[in-house]
């Protein structure tokens, strides 16, 4: 009986807090995602031997990470990327290093503060990356 009780009790706090507006972790935690990705800028990366820089970009409110996905139907297209802080440095953040990039959201950097400006950097990860169109948001 003190088991039905304590159970009732939580059912009845969940949906005071739902029809609160309140929202499980998880449930922000996506919405928060979505906000950001809606706002994703659109280029295409055509192949050359050479790494390509996108940008000048500032950071918003509007994400915590900056985050890329590719936009193609073929599953083997990937490319690399990696952030510069422009004001800071001429390096690839996270050890001047690229990481590689699909069709997922994935993130080239995270918690980046407000206001500031970076490029992207991209190459090919292999030569079937010939005209890839990407997003990224930040």
């Amino acid at each position: 009986m003190i088991r039905s009780k304590a159970f009732a009790s939580a059912l009845l706090t969940t949906a005071a807090l739902l029809g609160a507006g309140v929202a499980p972790a998880a449930a922000q935690t996506q919405a928060a995602a979505v906000s950001c990705n809606d706002g994703a800028k659109t280029l295409t990366y055509r192949y050359q031997a050479a790494v390509k820089e996108y940008g000048t970009f500032t950071t918003s409110s509007r994400c915590r990470d900056i985050n890329m996905r590719l936009r193609t139907n073929d599953p083997g297209v990937f490319l690399d990327a990696c952030v510069v802080f422009v004001d800071h440095t001429s390096r690839c953040n996270n050890d001047d290093t690229y990481s590689t990039h699909g069709t997922e959201w994935a993130t080239v950097a995270t918690d980046v503060r407000d206001g500031t400006r970076f490029v992207l950097r991209v190459h090919a990860y292999d030569t079937d990356a010939q005209n890839v169109t990407f997003q990224i948001s930040y």
